[in-house]
């Protein structure tokens, strides 16, 4: 029986490529399949870009530090990042999610929002519509991809990421509790480390621990955020696909189990960053002209520091080489570095600044 869509209810696609980067180079290099394969630099001040499943199960993730992800996986296989090869990869995929929706909100080079509400109103089978989209990608590709299918984009992007790789997740509207109340609390986006400590210290392990607590009660943890953290955790959220949406600014960050120390790998980490927020550029035909950076300390202090460049740019060098250097500046002040969280960031954002302004 063909499934119907309740009036006034969205049908969402979150499409996420699998180690997208790492699964390009063992798809280009046929002896490199089945290894533990490592795209980013190897020597000091190297980080990790992506990291193949094989490498993954040794505990390698993007963003750490590349002496780091030696020493936890010896044997792997470090291959330098070829950006504008996978962008080009990426303008194929962003092909297909184009025959497949109008609406399509790219989030990064390997991943997008698809609504396709009007299809599964008119009574297309959403599971079968989206194993012919994977089935297209890979046929283009020679890739795989995993969807999660939900009424919300919270609740599709956390399906995506349940069952890969190569997987396939629909959540109907009557199972999205079922689905997130056994789930970490640090599965829900925007608990971070910090936020997920004082849940967590507060005897709150799951989503639906903290679905069911009283709001007056989650306040005095999460101050103004308990009523947003409340209505994530119940799977609400009202977000629509914004395929041109103003964007006011682009970030990574990554947080680290243990603090750093050694400015080199700090510098590393935050030129892979700078690398990610001109890949995100790329996708979306933006320029910025604004670099930000963020540290958090062990204590938890946090500097926030901005350099505006002189003109526009989504140029991965030029932005990590402005966030290193206020990273240098600070750290000069600092007898000893101890380093908790690195976010880079961009902002004043222009689609098309004058030539004459580009860097």
């Amino acid at each position: 029986m063909e499934r119907k869509v309740e009036s006034g209810l969205r049908t969402i696609f979150h499409v996420d490529m699998d180690a997208f980067f790492a699964s390009v180079e063992q798809r280009d290099h046929p002896e490199l399949r089945g290894q533990a394969v490592i795209v980013g630099g190897d020597g000091r001040r190297g980080v990790v870009a992506a990291a193949s499943y094989e490498a993954r199960r040794f505990g390698v993730h993007s963003a750490m530090p590349s002496q780091k992800a030696r020493r936890l996986c010896p044997a792997a296989v470090f291959v330098r990042p070829r950006h504008d090869h996978y962008r080009s990869i990426s303008r194929q995929i962003f092909g297909v999610f184009a025959e497949y929706s109008e609406s399509v909100e790219g989030l990064s080079l390997d991943e997008a929002f698809l609504d396709v509400t009007e299809q599964a109103r008119q009574g297309v089978d959403m599971i079968d519509l989206a194993r012919r989209l994977k089935g297209q990608i890979s046929a283009r590709t020679e890739l795989t991809a995993s969807i999660g299918i939900a009424n919300s984009k919270l609740v599709a992007k956390l399906a995506s990421a349940y069952d890969k790789p190569d997987g396939l997740t629909r959540i109907s509207a009557g199972a999205v509790e079922r689905f997130l109340d056994p789930q970490p609390i640090r599965r829900l986006p925007g608990i971070g480390p910090s936020t997920g400590l004082r849940l967590q210290e507060a005897g709150i392990l799951t989503i639906g621990q903290l679905r069911r607590a009283p709001l007056e009660w989650l306040e005095t943890i999460l101050g103004k955020q308990a009523l947003l953290f409340s209505q994530r955790a119940a799977g609400i959220d009202e977000r629509d696909i914004r395929p041109d949406r103003p964007r006011r600014s682009i970030s990574q960050e990554s947080t680290f189990d243990q603090d750093l120390h050694d400015m080199e790998a700090i510098a590393g980490i935050i030129h892979g960053q700078a690398a990610r927020c001109a890949e995100r550029l790329l996708a979306r035909k933006l320029y910025a002209r604004t670099v930000h950076l963020k540290l958090r300390s062990g204590g938890f202090s946090t500097l926030t520091r901005s350099h505006t460049l002189a003109g526009y740019t989504r140029s991965a060098e030029r932005i990590g080489q402005a966030a290193t250097q206020m990273a240098r500046a600070w750290s000069q002040y600092h007898s000893r570095v101890s380093v908790r969280l690195i976010g880079v960031g961009v902002s004043a954002l222009e689609a098309r600044p004058d030539p004459g302004q580009l860097l």
